[in-house]
């Protein structure tokens, strides 16, 4: 079976399940399979017990979102961080990460936050090439912070422990943190006005936005001292959404629970149908021995960690830019994991990296959805937002590399734990 075609139909926009379901029905017939075996990664993905988690963790983000977290995030750590050089950027930088953790879905944050944080940093005197530039890439720089979908349904796919992915995730973003606001700092805050720290207005900002904190530092809390699974910490997050938002803010009325329920359920949908569907294909591929195949060519090419890496990098960006995250997450883990196994790569570092690589996705032509996302919100030219992220884009592939060849900044947890942080040789 030739997947030129499959290709170029998910390339001239054709739904992902669409393509992926043929491919998956032609590659049936080719084998002389009956294809209602299709049906069975679908009963095996419904007994996994993780699963449940992404739709709780689903519903908990949209609640959020819907229910004004994004505005209480931003007046506190606008009241935290705006009196430091270059603080509004800080505070822009630290709400999108941990906004898009949240909400799931990194288009959400800059539609979302994009409104309020835009003219604060055009207000504050930033050029408005990097207050474009800062938003428009804050949104994809917290996917690795948790409750964050992307990875859950890594998780779920490489079959890792999703605690340990959240750990080992929680470095790398504050390296980025430190990265985006040292370059702020460095670039973006000339002439612009410092503020002086008020204890008022951080203690009524804290008293506001407290419980919205305490989401995702409960999750990080209880996978880490391994007090609950992850099915039930969805289920407390998403319960601890619905009671913050309806009884203690009010900020979403009954009649309103029905909206959040849709929109939670139209994307957990979406992503099942395509998770099901591609583990599917991904079988009929083991059995036509397809990744064994891949594993001998590589291993003739390359031959160490380190080229293999570097490769690996290098067709992840490609991947990134041409298709979503959650389906390049479904699509080529399975075909990733074997390679990294044979080079001795730890899951967690490969994990890490994978889902590094996607988020710069985010801002690579052509289907990079927040250059796109962007140029609505703003009513800029989409050439005109990539050169505005273009130096955010740069930062990003230097974070990449540090992630890549610096195995301790994924594995700092199991570090402590006597695994090994190094990078095989």
């Amino acid at each position: 079976m030739t997947l030129l075609p499959f290709v170029a139909l998910a390339l001239l926009g054709v739904p992902l399940f669409v393509v992926l379901g043929a491919a998956a029905l032609v590659a049936t017939r080719d084998a002389q399979l009956d294809s209602a075996l299709l049906m069975v990664e679908f009963a095996r993905l419904a007994a996994s017990p993780n699963l449940v988690a992404i739709p709780l963790f689903v519903l908990a983000g949209a609640t959020m979102g819907h229910g004004g977290a994004g505005r209480r995030l931003v007046r506190f750590f606008n009241a935290l961080l705006g009196w430091m050089p270059a603080g509004i950027a800080w505070v822009a930088a630290a709400s999108c990460m941990l906004f898009t953790a949240f909400s799931g879905a990194s288009g959400v944050t800059i539609l979302a936050l994009g409104g309020l944080l835009y003219p604060m940093l055009k207000d504050e005197g930033y050029p408005e090439r990097f207050a474009l530039g800062l938003i428009s890439s804050g949104g994809s720089m917290g996917l690795l912070l948790p409750p964050s979908l992307a990875v859950l349904l890594y998780g779920v796919v490489a079959q890792v422990d999703i605690g340990d992915l959240f750990v080992a995730g929680l470095l790398p973003t504050l390296l980025l943190f430190v990265m985006v606001g040292s370059y702020a700092v460095r670039r973006g805050a000339r002439g612009a006005p410092r503020h002086r720290f008020r204890w008022r207005e951080l203690a009524a900002a804290a008293r506001a936005g407290w419980a919205d904190l305490l989401l995702p530092i409960g999750v990080v809390a209880g996978l880490a001292a391994g007090l609950l699974t992850v099915a039930e910490l969805a289920a407390c997050s998403a319960l601890y959404a619905l009671v913050l938002e309806t009884v203690v803010h009010r900020t979403i009325r009954a009649k309103e629970l029905a909206w959040v329920g849709y929109e939670a359920a139209t994307l957990v949908g979406s992503i099942f149908v395509i998770l099901g569907l591609s583990l599917g294909l991904t079988n009929l591929l083991v059995d036509a021995q397809v990744p064994m195949r891949l594993l001998d060519w590589v291993v003739e090419q390359v031959h160490s960690p380190l080229a293999f890496l570097l490769w690996m990098n290098a067709v992840l960006l490609v991947v990134g830019c041409m298709m979503d995250i959650f389906s390049a997450i479904v699509i080529v883990t399975p075909l990733l994991l074997p390679l990294a196994t044979h080079f001795g790569i730890h899951p967690l570092h490969l994990g890490i990296v994978v889902l590094a690589n996607l988020e710069i996705g985010y801002l690579t032509p052509p289907v990079g959805i927040n250059l796109y996302l962007a140029s609505q919100r703003f009513k800029q030219p989409v050439l005109t937002v990539f050169r505005a992220t273009l130096p955010f884009l740069l930062l990003l592939l230097v974070w990449l590399l540090l992630l890549t060849y610096v195995p301790a900044l994924s594995l700092w947890n199991q570090g402590m734990h006597g695994a090994a942080a190094q990078l095989p040789l």
